[in-house]
């Protein structure tokens, strides 16, 4: 950065990033809040507030509040919605029901995954996809790529907005704010309803963190209303924000894939132990189907894993996996220190003979070897 006559001039490069940056409704309720902020998948975003472990924590035994509102949401409507849905997605669209909401993927024509995504049956012609955020151009690029049948395809993503109440006392919290009973609305389902004084909440049953609560979507103008609504109920459960930090280890935890570390351009929905959402019925004809049923009966060569560490040490992404002899036989996706278990947890892909519960292997830490241990996912288990 250079300054003349009292003005700042910016590098080509750094212009364009201000320029481009993207804000939620909620940037300033973050800011004013104290968060720490960081640049995420094109948004500024609260990285964390009040600490990791401090938040992780008051979300397994309390109840946090998330901006989510960088995620895509696209609308496939009209009679053909159906046909392109079933196309680009893995799982079976036909098992879903108005009200009713699928984890799926899209597989990418090449073996690997253009994104993982939730899918939810509004009606019988209107579905909304809910997409990562940083992939959403792409994802968008995909699905109108794919879209030979002239479904009817709407990218609403800049004007819906979306924070996840999650906990244990989600629930009593947001009882609190609407009158539609959230006790009948089971995992993975909706409802639309009037929450907060606010009309058309779509109010959601999925959850990334394994503790329990709902997302809640709405049109972006309701935000700030929402929010402050949310946090005044809350203080006498405890609320606090939460960032996208905590959320990073709370997924991990569970052994939830996060694009961009468990799952890519080329990883196989089978590799990363998707092949729940992976569905060969006869009437799924999705993209790939022939190369994933050939690559499934053929047998996978490498398998997602979830370990923990027996010796001290914190694994991370991209460490190298090794077995007695020092044999590379994988990589790690991800890991952290769990702040529940107080233990190393990862994840990593390994060559599938290794991919067996309670089998030793070791991870490469500054050169040294340190023994871990292939668990059953997920790694923490609610009481």
């Amino acid at each position: 950065m250079c300054e003349i006559s009292g003005f700042n001039i910016l590098s080509p490069e750094l212009h364009l990033i201000i320029i481009l940056m993207k804000y939620t409704i909620f940037n300033e309720k973050h800011k004013a809040a104290g968060a720490k902020m960081v640049e995420f998948a094109g948004f500024e975003m609260p990285v964390e507030y009040s600490g990791v472990t401090n938040e992780h924590i008051n979300v397994r035994e309390k109840v946090g509040l998330f901006d989510v509102s960088h995620m895509g949401e696209f609308w496939i409507k009209g009679d053909m919605a159906r046909d392109l849905v079933q196309k680009i997605t893995s799982n079976d669209v036909d098992k879903l029901e108005p009200g009713k909401i699928q984890y799926s993927c899209f597989p990418n024509g090449k073996g690997g995954i253009v994104d993982d995504l939730l899918v939810y049956k509004y009606e019988k012609n209107k579905y909304l996809l809910v997409v990562n955020a940083s992939n959403m151009e792409k994802d968008w690029a995909w699905v109108k790529e794919c879209n030979t049948m002239n479904a009817e395809i709407e990218n609403a993503s800049d004007d819906i907005s979306q924070v996840a109440v999650q906990g244990p006392m989600a629930v009593n919290l947001l009882q609190k704010l609407t009158d539609t009973d959230l006790s009948n609305i089971p995992y993975y389902s909706f409802k639309t309803a009037k929450l907060g004084g606010i009309d058309e909440v779509i109010i959601s049953n999925t959850g990334y963190t394994g503790a329990g609560g709902f997302e809640l979507y709405f049109y972006s103008s309701e935000g700030n209303a929402i929010w402050d609504k949310i946090m005044e109920a809350g203080k006498e459960f405890g609320i606090l924000p939460a960032g996208l930090a905590s959320r990073d280890t709370l997924r991990l935890e569970m052994g939830f894939c996060l694009y961009g570390n468990e799952i890519n351009d080329t990883t196989s929905p089978l590799e990363a132990g998707l092949g729940w959402i992976t569905k060969f019925t006869e009437n799924n004809n999705f993209i790939d189907k022939e190369f994933l049923l050939k690559q499934k009966e053929a047998g996978l060569k490498r398998k997602l894993v979830g370990f923990e560490m027996i010796d001290r040490g914190i694994p991370r992404q991209h460490y190298t996996v090794v077995n007695a002899a020092n044999e590379e036989i994988g990589e790690v996706t991800s890991g952290t220190m769990s702040p529940m278990l107080k233990k190393g947890i990862g994840m990593a892909y390994v060559k599938s003979e290794y991919a067996l519960t309670g089998r030793e292997i070791f991870i490469s830490v500054r050169n040294k070897d340190l023994k871990a241990q292939i668990v059953k996912l997920p790694f923490y288990k609610a009481v």
